[in-house]
């Protein structure tokens, strides 16, 4: 098969553009850490302190979190990897190829705006940790209330843009330093405050077994009744709202932009880092924190803020895990609405559309409402996005087996595809009005809103060209195919070649980051189960308070020393 050899069409493109080349793909390790450090945020706090709300018994959520978080990981392994490893494209790009510039421009300034949000919130997050440090007083209106506040939102917001705007790479090596960081906190913070809770409940530093546990879980954190008196959710509603809580990055296939990095479909699995320890554990400790902060206060869980919530469970260290929580989310997500706004402004590079539309992230971060709207922004979110996802699952994977004709809308040179935003506005007619007959839990409304816009955009896509064969265009589109993979070969041949940095100083620096988050661990276990009483108990946690974050500080010199150092003798 000839080629055209006519690479200078793709010089002119930002790589953005292109499928990631073959020699720019990584390893599971790098999504193991982008997905862990992700999905262990700030927001956690707030989804542990929401199951306490929402009225859970500690069965349903030992189990339906179980159960929901897998079905997450699945969704993510069988829907969104396999479609992002074999175009190599993000999301915004192949919806260009099948829906038009109108449906993409539309769709990505919807990106921009949900991504801008979530990051904003994050940032806000993290300065709430800040303001409670530096004794300035809670933002509980809409609008900034202090000057220093807002200095302190613009402090943490520009870290947040100026890892962001470095792509990928830099993405996943600063969420690879945090990711073991967060594991660790967040699981000790669970092991220091659940003597306090079993002092207030069995009378005794810690629970003799299994059933002391639940009895312990069910009296003073997720009691089975809400915030109101009433009967909570079931093991239903749990899984619902673990499954349902990233329907926007699997079912809606935002994560094709991450995956795309993949080079294999398996990586998928990877995101069991972020679900099965991320959210799994980070939400039953999150509970286990909040409920213990909430007995040491003397206020209700729900009346908490996570800067309360981890000062008590960790100290200063607390303060340290809500700015890396909520930075490690922030960055992603930034990242996420960089690509989505280069996707609109294809004449600017990613790293300007991202400092532009991180600029505007750190304004609204300044507005604390963004925080206190997270939770209905996330879920309704996914609702709008999950029809568009359902589009492109349709066109890549349903097209090819009924014999249609995958990317017909780009062979016909269409710049709006009557099919592809018929089928969004129709999906969002359904799933919306699903939830206003209140038909059932709104947690599960993604589903039958996927199924009815793959089945309604399969059906006009067969109408207005999709069952035609264009074996011209096709041919075509092969061979520019052909030509790009020749073009990053020749570009893979002018890249600096990294070799593993293997050093001495480098192994111990890396050693030590290692020995002091063991340390902290030994700390956390000495409060849980070297307090015999009382007395004990608050001697042991003050003595944690104080070395964990010695500990801290030594994780993350020497974890980022030995990162820079690799990249000095890669250089």
């Amino acid at each position: 098969m000839e080629t055209s050899n006519n690479y200078q069409q793709f010089n002119n493109l930002e790589a953005e553009q292109l499928p990631v080349a073959k020699h720019k793909l990584h390893n599971w390790t790098h999504f193991a850490g982008l997905y862990a450090a992700e999905h262990v945020a700030a927001t956690e706090f707030v989804i542990g302190a929401t199951f306490v709300a929402l009225g859970a018994t500690t069965k349903d959520i030992i189990l339906g979190l179980l159960i929901g978080n897998i079905l997450a990981v699945l969704s993510w392994t069988l829907i969104t990897s396999p479609i992002a490893v074999e175009t190599r494209l993000s999301l915004y790009t192949y919806l260009n190829k099948i829906a038009g510039d109108s449906m993409t421009k539309l769709y990505n300034w919807a990106n921009v705006i949900i991504f801008t949000v979530i990051s904003a919130a994050m940032i806000t997050v993290s300065a709430t940790a800040v303001r409670f440090a530096f004794n300035i007083p809670a933002q509980l209106n809409w609008y900034p209330t202090n000057l220093w506040f807002i200095a302190i939102v613009l402090v943490v917001g520009s870290v947040v843009v100026s890892i962001a705007i470095y792509g990928f790479k830099s993405v996943s090596e600063f969420s690879g330093i945090c990711a073991p960081w967060l594991f660790v906190m967040f699981t000790c913070g669970a092991f220091v405050l659940l003597p306090a809770l079993s002092l207030e409940v069995l009378e005794k530093t810690i629970p003799s077994g299994w059933n002391d546990f639940i009895t312990l879980g069910d009296k003073s954190i997720w009691t089975g009744v809400n915030s109101n008196g009433e009967p909570g959710i079931g093991l239903t509603e749990v899984i619902g709202f673990a499954w349902a809580a990233n329907t926007i990055t699997h079912f809606g296939l935002i994560d094709m932009a991450l995956l795309r990095f993949a080079k294999k479909k398996s990586y998928g699995l990877a995101t069991s880092t972020g679900m099965m320890f991320g959210h799994y554990v980070a939400w039953i400790s999150a509970g286990i924190m909040g409920a213990g902060a909430a007995v040491i206060i003397g206020k209700s869980i729900v009346e908490l803020d996570p800067g309360d919530v981890a000062y008590y469970a960790l100290g200063w260290s607390g303060f340290v895990i809500v700015i890396v929580a909520g930075w490690t989310t922030a960055v992603a997500n930034l990242y996420r609405a960089g690509l989505a706004a280069q996707a609109i402004f294809k004449n600017h590079s990613r790293k300007k559309t991202t400092i532009v539309v991180g600029l505007v992230t750190m304004i609204v971060a300044c507005f604390p409402f963004v925080f206190s709207q997270m939770l209905p922004l996330l879920t309704y979110a996914g609702l709008l996005v999950v029809p568009v996802g359902a589009i492109v699952f349709a066109e890549h994977q349903i097209f090819p087996r009924i014999g249609y004709t995958r990317y017909w809308a780009q062979y016909l040179e269409l710049t709006f595809s009557t099919p592809a935003i018929a089928s969004w506005a129709l999906g969002l007619i359904f799933g919306f009005g699903l939830n206003a007959l209140n038909v059932m839990s709104f947690f599960y409304l993604f589903i039958p809103t996927w199924i009815f816009t793959i089945l309604v955009y399969t059906f006009l896509a067969g109408r207005y060209g999709a069952k035609r064969k264009y074996p011209e265009a096709e041919e075509k589109e092969k061979l520019r195919n052909i030509d790009i993979v020749k073009f990053q070969e020749e570009q893979a041949k002018e890249e600096v070649v990294h070799v593993k940095d293997t050093s001495l100083f480098t192994k111990i620096l890396r050693s030590i980051s290692l020995l002091v988050l063991l340390i902290t661990v030994v700390l956390a276990c000495n409060v849980l189960f070297g307090s015999s009483d009382e007395a004990i108990y608050i001697k042991n946690r003050e003595i944690f308070y104080q070395y964990a974050f010695i500990c801290t500080l030594t994780y993350f010199i020497t974890a980022y020393w030995a990162l820079k150092r690799g990249k000095t003798q890669n250089s």
